[in-house]
């Protein structure tokens, strides 16, 4: 038996990274808010950062959407989930629209969404007509929503992007290149939105442009044009409750702030109740049966994080207390006893893992991957500019999905403690991927 709900739903995708996706799927979100409708936005891909704009945008949770880690059954569930609440589903494509597998254009076709292409127009004239209709054209049976210009230099050089068009009616309008809405970036993505005391006014500025457009100027009737009925299965598997009666304490701060709002969701429908604490400012752990240290910035606060001597000790004693502890990427590099930071600082961290961790100028892992538990395969993916050197022999290895290859080995996975209570890798897990091998992380024995 299934359910159907229709509403629309719009992606936004572009040629290649750096275009103004996240810019323009921001203030359109940010536009229909301050309408008074109801937006949803996804982002799709692993990715941690956008979704902090996307969701102080929209007012409301970003969520992830990947045919491999998220699974198909799963973004059907959640695109359905918003759909019934939203008078606009926005969703926000990866790098370019055909690259990665599976691409935004694997989902896009998936689901039937009607794509609307940005391009960063700044430094071309007649070549974007051509790059649109390429794009349009590449794959057959997508649904294209039109083309939007940015980084525009003036009113003529619009004039003359609109003109190179084969097909008129797919021109959306141009934003202009503007410093009020540049969202600044670094070596993992954009500055998250929390750090900026004017992201608000960024957001309100790209709304703004955006309301002079076209694309800007469609109103609730004309945004049925990207209606799209949406189908779910009417009861999905009920989320076993392992969790139950256990308390689950999340750092969560500016240095342990990569955490998809899906996973805290599933710990809670897993039964377990969640404190979160920061490691930068708090002098100790909340209360607690087992400790989530995600990923972060811990290079960025590395001074912070060593004079924090309290929750130094702190975390010291719950792994010694064998307590289990899931780390993931910068939530285990803060465990190791040093690091050392890309402009050749040094810091003595939390000591609990042997070794060094070093941040370099280069990715030094990056993809889609998956890691076998007791409890079963979690799917996740792996982005970090460190690498590790450590006495310790890892227990296992993450597998590239499907499909892709590894360069190298996997990703290690490490267990310490007195009842290897520790555990600590790379990898970004999905939890609801699997929630049995997510709940195997929190729980002193296997479930």
């Amino acid at each position: 038996m299934t359910e159907s709900t229709r509403c629309p739903v719009i992606l936004i995708a572009a040629p290649a990274s750096g275009q103004g996706k996240t810019t323009v799927a921001c203030a359109l979100a940010r536009l229909h808010t301050r309408q008074g409708r109801r937006v949803r936005v996804f982002k799709c891909g692993p990715d941690f950062l956008d979704p902090y704009w996307l969701a102080l945008a929209s007012g409301a949770p970003v969520h992830q959407l990947d045919l491999w880690m998220t699974g198909e059954a799963d973004c059907a569930q959640r695109l359905h989930a918003a759909a019934q609440q939203s008078d606009l589903v926005i969703v926000e494509g990866v790098m370019g629209l055909f690259d990665g597998q599976p691409s935004a254009a694997d989902l896009a076709q998936r689901f039937g969404l009607p794509v609307l292409t940005v391009i960063d127009a700044g430094a071309m004239a007649g070549t974007f007509g051509a790059l649109a209709w390429g794009l349009q054209g590449y794959r057959d049976g997508l649904r294209f929503a039109g083309v939007l210009a940015n980084r525009v230099a003036s009113s003529g050089h619009a004039v003359m992007l609109e003109e190179s068009l084969r097909d008129p009616a797919q021109w959306q309008g141009a934003l202009m290149r503007s410093p009020a809405f540049h969202l600044p970036e670094r070596h993992l993505g954009l500055v998250m939105s929390a750090e900026m005391d004017d992201a608000m006014a960024r957001l309100d500025a790209a709304a703004d442009a955006l309301a002079d457009t076209p694309l800007g100027q469609m109103d609730a009737s004309a945004l049925q044009a990207w209606s799209v009925d949406l189908v779910v299965a009417a009861e999905g598997p009920a989320t076993p409750g392992l969790l139950a009666g256990l308390t689950v304490a999340v750092a969560r701060d500016a240095a342990f702030c990569f955490i998809y709002a899906a996973n805290l969701d599933c710990l809670r429908a897993l039964g377990a109740r969640l404190v979160f604490f920061s490691p930068l400012a708090d002098p100790g752990l909340p209360d607690c049966d087992a400790l989530w240290l995600p990923g972060g910035y811990p290079e960025l606060h590395g001074r912070a994080l060593a004079d924090n001597s309290a929750m130094k000790a702190a975390i010291s004693a719950h792994v010694a207390a064998g307590k289990p502890v899931w780390a993931e990427c910068g939530g285990m590099m803060a465990l190791f006893e040093e690091l050392d930071t890309a402009d050749k600082q040094r810091f003595p961290l939390w000591g609990v893992l042997p070794g060094r961790v070093t941040v370099q100028q280069r990715i030094a892992a990056l993809g889609p991957q998956q890691l076998g538990l007791p409890g079963g395969t979690l799917r996740g993916h792996t982005f970090h500019y460190s690498t590790c050197d450590t006495p310790l022999a890892p227990v296992a290895r993450t597998e590239a999905a499907p499909g892709r290859k590894l360069r190298g080995e996997g990703e290690a996975l490490y267990q310490a403690g007195p009842a290897d209570n520790l555990k600590a890798s790379y990898f970004h897990a999905w939890f609801a991927s699997n929630p049995v091998a997510a709940a195997s992380l929190f729980l002193k024995d296997k479930p």
